[in-house]
C-alpha cells in the first residue's frame, strides 16, 4: 500500500545526463545534433579596415548609376565595373 505520506520518495528525480552525450528515447534511431558551426567573420579591407560593401564608394556610385540608366554591356559601364573591380581588389579583396 502506498501512502504519498511514506517517508520514502519513489518519484526520485535522475540527474541530468552530460553535456554532449546522446540520451536514447524510446525506439527511435535519430542522429545527435551536430555541434554548432563556428560564427562567420567578415572579410575586410586591407587599407581600409572597411566590409566589401563599403569600399571603394566612389567607384560603386559611379558603376551603379551607369548599370542602372544605361545597362551593364554598354562599354563605358564595362569600363566602371572593372575600375571598381580593381579597387576591391587594391584593398585585398578576390573579385573575379
Amino acid at each position: 500500500f502506498f501512502s504519498p505520506f511514506s517517508p520514502i520518495n519513489h518519484c526520485t528525480p535522475r540527474p541530468p545526463p552530460p553535456l554532449n552525450t546522446t540520451v536514447n528515447m524510446g525506439n527511435s534511431s535519430s542522429a545527435p545534433t551536430p555541434p554548432p558551426a563556428p560564427k562567420k567573420v567578415d572579410k575586410v579591407g586591407i587599407k581600409s579596415g572597411k566590409r566589401i560593401c563599403c569600399c571603394c564608394p566612389e567607384t560603386k556610385k559611379l558603376r551603379d548609376e551607369c548599370v542602372v540608366f544605361k545597362g551593364e554591356e554598354m562599354p563605358e559601364c564595362i569600363k566602371l565595373i572593372e575600375a571598381h573591380k580593381e579597387c576591391l581588389r587594391s584593398e585585398g579583396f578576390t573579385v573575379k
